[in-house]
């Protein structure tokens, strides 16, 4: 329990936190405060909140999709809107599921806890990450992969997965500088960077997807309402017949590629 002491300066928290620019300051505050059991456990993540570190990477967890999802210090921050991309996923039947650039694992821990007996495959190319991941996944029966993408995912899954959803970097490289800094100094930069005009990483799934995929299978990639547009023309250039979902209330759009029987 915090002492009563530290209880009674919850305004003068609060405060702090918003003058460092926390929107939310009050329920900042209470989170920070029942995450630590002595005062001065609540100053040292006081302070790495004041100095601009994300609340999540302070707090070590995030509330996805109804989850606590552990994420550790390097780790890209599940967002609010990538929670349409696991509902828009666990609306389709699939045995096994592959998530892509999958960070944290948030979003396969999500979809399979969702897709009871699912058998899941989570990989991502920094080290970090799949170390965080693998505290998320394997706790729930998958299996998490470092590497490129598709490259290190066992070879009998090739024709086999029913669904790969992807989050994968899509900030354009010039757009990456106006990021809030919360983001641009304290995520990796390869889990932003999508290259040139943000789509680079979506060419590559398209292109490669189609082998890995049953006929049938499902390819979903979260994008901007501003690349919609991108990543459905590389899905129909890749052979996929593509349709599109958006929710204006979590302002998320993912483009859903079905490969044809």
């Amino acid at each position: 329990m915090v002492p009563t002491s530290t209880r009674k300066g919850y305004a003068a928290l609060v405060g702090r936190l918003r003058a460092a620019g926390c929107v939310f300051a009050e329920d900042e505050a209470r989170l920070l405060l029942a995450a630590a059991s002595t005062s001065a456990q609540v100053e040292a993540l006081v302070a790495r909140r004041v100095a601009g570190e994300p609340l999540e990477h302070v707090l070590g967890w995030v509330r996805f999709c109804g989850r606590r999802i552990l994420v550790e210090p390097g780790v890209f921050v599940p967002r609010r809107r990538t929670e349409f991309l696991v509902r828009s996923a666990v609306a389709l039947p699939a045995r096994v599921v592959v998530d892509l650039c999958c960070g944290s694992g948030a979003v396969g821990a999500a979809v399979a806890a969702a897709l009871v007996g699912a058998q899941l495959h989570a990989v991502d190319i920094d080290p970090v990450a799949v170390r965080c991941a693998r505290r998320n996944v394997v706790p729930i029966g998958g299996q998490v992969h470092a590497g490129d993408l598709f490259t290190p995912l066992p070879a009998d899954l090739q024709g086999r997965v029913d669904l790969v959803v992807v989050n994968a970097p899509y900030v354009p490289t010039d757009a990456i500088a106006s990021m809030p800094p919360e983001a641009r100094l304290h995520e990796p930069r390869v889990a932003l960077d999508g290259g040139t005009d943000g789509l680079d990483v979506h060419r590559r799934v398209a292109a490669t997807a189609p082998q890995w995929l049953a006929p049938g299978g499902r390819l979903l990639i979260e994008t901007s309402r501003q690349q919609a547009s991108g990543t459905a023309a590389l899905l129909a250039g890749a052979g996929f017949a593509v349709r599109m979902a958006r929710s204006d209330e979590l302002d998320a759009t993912v483009a859903i590629g079905i490969m044809l029987l």
